[in-house]
């Protein structure tokens, strides 16, 4: 089965009436995702595309059943949506968003893991996609195929990459999950391993990393305790030279920490088969399934 969203997901858009947030919206809906509600505060009582505006996500939630936000705010309001959709209790933020500062970032992350019950997938992310039942964020569905693959990454393009690789070997996938580069993310490599492990028509799982932090080898350990399921991954940013700074704020490396070989390593001694080149992902997963 899909993992965090499905056919029954109900999305209420924070920033529906901005120009990103209007294009996927509606977007989304065509595909067949539920997007019942939007939010801009002093436009409630209007409509978009058919979809009505609500002064607040508490008056949405109420009035629609929503239970999962994607969010399309200026980063300077980012912080306030997002505990503003976890007190409207939404179980899942999708918050798409990039340059949040990083202190809103840790109080937004304090925040909803010691207040609320609320997921936040981001930011900076491009969200995650169930093929053939919901899509909650800027995913392109077309390269997507429902099927038995469960995916994570770090990286937008490289989600795209890894998924478009599996759809045209005929592979399809569970859910499709992007996770945002940034430092502080809301939702980690581990929670969707865990959620992959134990989802029942999730039979394998593919893991895109990344240079900087930690999080790969946090997740090599994971998978070499706790995850049955066959794992291939691929790690971007292997000639980069010591101290570089990639395209995420997250994507730091220090001296021999977060280097894309220590990552290689930790996860090849995991039982994790790493592939060179993005373009050997599908083919790594044809030959394990």
């Amino acid at each position: 089965m899909a993992i965090l969203i499905d056919e029954n997901t109900k999305v209420v858009v924070q920033g529906l009436t901005g120009r990103e947030g209007q294009f996927h919206a509606l977007r989304n809906r065509s595909y067949g995702t539920k997007v019942v509600a939007g939010t801009r505060p002093g436009k409630g009582g209007e409509s978009v595309g058919g979809i009505p505006i609500f002064n607040t996500v508490e008056e949405a939630v109420k009035e629609t059943g929503a239970n999962t936000a994607m969010t399309f705010v200026p980063p300077a309001f980012a912080k306030d949506a997002v505990l503003e959709a976890a007190n409207a209790n939404c179980e899942l933020i999708v918050c798409i968003t990039e340059g949040i500062p990083a202190k809103d970032e840790a109080f937004m992350y304090d925040i909803l893991n010691t207040t609320t019950n609320a997921r936040l997938l981001g930011p900076n992310c491009p969200g995650l996609i169930s093929p053939g039942k919901s899509n909650v964020g800027i995913m392109p569905h077309e390269i997507t195929k429902e099927g038995s693959v469960g995916v994570v990454s770090r990286s937008g393009t490289l989600t795209y990459q890894a998924v478009h690789e599996l759809t045209r070997l005929n592979i399809g996938q569970t859910t499709c999950i992007g996770i945002g580069g940034d430092p502080v993310p809301g939702t980690s490599f581990i929670d969707v391993l865990k959620l992959f492990q134990d989802d029942s028509e999730t039979e394998a799982i593919v893991m895109i990393g990344e240079i900087g932090g930690s999080a790969e080898e946090e997740a090599a350990e994971f998978i070499s305790e706790y995850v049955k399921k066959p794992v291939v991954s691929y790690i971007a940013g292997v000639t980069a030279p010591p101290g570089k700074k990639m395209g995420h704020a997250g994507a730091i490396v220090s001296g021999n920490k977060g280097t894309a070989k220590a990552k290689i390593e930790a996860l090849t001694n995991a039982g994790v088969h790493v592939v060179s080149n993005p373009t050997r992902i599908g083919e790594a997963i044809k030959d394990i399934l």
